[in-house]
This record gives C-alpha cells, structure tokens and sequence, in this order.
C-alpha cells in the first residue's frame, strides 16, 4: 500500500470538526480527550495517512481494515456504459460505503455517493463524495451539486435511509428509504441497482442507539459518535453483498407515489439472500 499523502491534510482533527459544526463552541478539555480516544482518532489518522487519495483511497482504506466483500449477482448489470444509481441499504455506516464504492467503481466507472457532510472533513473522500446535511436544512448550492452529480457521467451510489441501520422490530434494517432517489431516478434517466450489503454493527451499537434514541429521546443523533468505533470492531471480516436486476426509471411510474416506490425497491434490496 503506498503512502501519497504526506501533507496530513486529511486528517481527522476533532478540535476542528466540532468547531467547524458547532460555529466555534468549545467543548471541555476532558470531554475532547475522551471523544478522540473513543472514535479512535490516532488509529484513523494511521489508516488515512497510509492510504492513496483519488480512486485508490477506498481499495487502501478495506486493506487497511482487512475487510472483503463477496459480491453475488454482479452478471445481472451490464458493463455497457449505462449510468446507473445503485442504491443500498446501510448496516454498517462506514465500511458498507468503502467498499460499494470501491466495487462500483472498479466494475462501471468513476463513482460518486452522498454523504453525511460530517465525511467532508477527510480529504480523501472529498473526489467521491457529495455532501448531504442530514442535521439541517440543505442550502442551494448542496442540492446545485447533487443535481449536478446526477446529470453527469458517473455513476451514482446513495444510501436512501440517510442514516445506517439499527434494531427495528427485533431485526436490524433501515429507517423508511426517503423518495429523493426515485425522483432523481426519473428525472435524470439512471437505472436504478437493487444492492443488499449483509451485515450488523456490534451490540454495543444497538445497545447504545435504544439508549439515547429510546430512552433519553434525544433529537442529535448520539449514536453517529459510535460509528467509528463500530467500524474499529469489524475489522477483519468479510461481508457479502447481492446486486439485484437493474431497474429502469419508466418503471415508476404514476401508478404508485414516489415515497410508494422507495418503499418498494428497499423491499426489493431486503428480498436479495
């Protein structure tokens, strides 16, 4: 693995996150110290700085991990040019984003996701990525780029739940999938691509979700601090993904309403086994 990056440009730096998000508050020195160790911000400035930047950023990032992924059905998507939205469900928050763009990439062609702005903050990601704020409102310029994103060449990947997976009626599975990527979809002539990344973050993750989600009902998503070390204990492991049959955007149609339709691909994603 070649290490490109020697600036350190692209290190996480919490000090700044939390002063860039939080419009210059500070948090308690001690607060700071504790967060950093717990999202293990040595171990990812580690993995960022013997990573490449550009395309080669996420096969780096799953070999730094070790994570695999066995992909099942890919014969059904034709490399043909097509500009496709593959769209998938999120159970792990990270590591399902690494390597679907790692593998969409690699197969049809330079590939572009919507992220959780908060990503922006690594400079490696940034080539890839198209910010979405899921804690506020989006300004103009964000959706100029998302509709800029989706009237280009590349192609698209997006997580329609916007936030990863958590325990839902004893099963892990997504929030409801909002209707954006159906609209997009119609609007912008892309195929839509069923993918169902198999997968479950620890139980502590879970655990902590029902406790701040649940119990203590607070409104800041808590849970998206575990994510990091979520990630740091699935390392090592392989994960299998099945690609459905690519779905055509005439298919959605007025018969049913778009929030109809996002409901009906994500059952769709869970049907792939």
């Amino acid at each position: 693995m070649a290490n490109d990056n020697q600036s350190g440009q692209q290190l996480i730096d919490l000090d700044r996150v939390v002063a860039t998000k939080f419009k210059g508050k500070k948090l308690p020195g001690f607060v700071m110290r504790f967060l950093k160790r717990f999202i293990h911000q040595d171990w990812i400035n580690e993995g960022l700085l013997r990573c490449r930047e550009g395309d080669d950023f996420y096969s780096d990032a799953l070999e730094f991990l070790d994570v695999k992924i066995e992909v099942e059905g890919q014969e059904r998507v034709p490399k043909d040019g097509t500009r496709y939205l593959f769209v998938s469900n999120h159970p792990l928050g990270g590591i399902d984003g690494l390597a679907l763009t790692d593998f969409v990439q690699k197969n049809y062609g330079h590939t572009r996701l919507l992220v959780n702005d908060f990503l922006m903050n690594i400079k490696a990601v940034q080539p890839q990525s198209v910010a979405v704020n899921k804690t506020g409102a989006q300004s103009r310029n964000i959706l100029a780029q998302v509709d800029e994103a989706y009237q280009s060449e590349d192609q698209m990947m997006i997580f329609p739940a916007g936030l990863c997976s958590r325990r839902i009626d004893g099963k892990v599975q997504d929030f409801p999938w909002t209707k954006t990527f159906i609209n997009k979809s119609v609007e912008s002539g892309r195929v839509v691509v069923p993918v169902h990344f198999i997968g479950e973050n620890p139980k502590r993750f879970y655990r902590a979700d029902w406790f701040f989600r649940k119990f203590l009902k607070t409104k800041f998503n808590v849970t998206m601090l575990f994510l990091p070390d979520a990630m740091y204990h699935t390392q090592h492991k392989t994960f299998r993904v099945v690609v459905g049959d690519p779905i055509p955007p005439e298919t959605f149609d007025k018969s049913r309403k778009p929030l109809e339709w996002a409901a009906w691909v994500r059952d769709k994603v869970y049907q792939l086994n």
